[in-house]
């Protein structure tokens, strides 16, 4: 059984014991995290949409939160000696999918 999940505005198919990164979110490593804006679930050639997903959840673990890669920003102006450097990390966490259902 497989569900596509929305949060940290990107949407992610998932399944049972998938592990994946997502944006930023509260809590400690070994919490429980609880996704109930399920866009899609299905098994196989029977796939649900919309109100028929009412109350459907998805149970995850949250197992570390991290920074991801760094991204350099560097502006530049020609001929006259402007130049700017920056790096940033974004947070993400880590979640492993334990449980699709209601």
């Amino acid at each position: 059984m497989f569900a596509v999940i929305k949060t940290g505005g990107k949407q992610y198919r998932v399944a049972k014991d998938d592990v994946i990164v997502v944006e930023k979110l509260d809590g400690e490593a070994g919490g429980k995290v609880t996704f109930s804006d399920v866009l899609m679930a299905g098994d196989g050639s029977d796939v649900k949409l919309g109100q028929a997903l009412s109350g459907l959840t998805v149970t995850g673990e949250l197992v570390e939160t991290r920074k991801g890669e760094k991204v350099t920003v560097f502006k530049k102006r020609r001929r006259n000696t402007y130049r700017r450097k920056r790096g940033h990390r974004q947070q993400e966490s880590v979640v492993k999918i334990t449980a699709i259902g209601a």
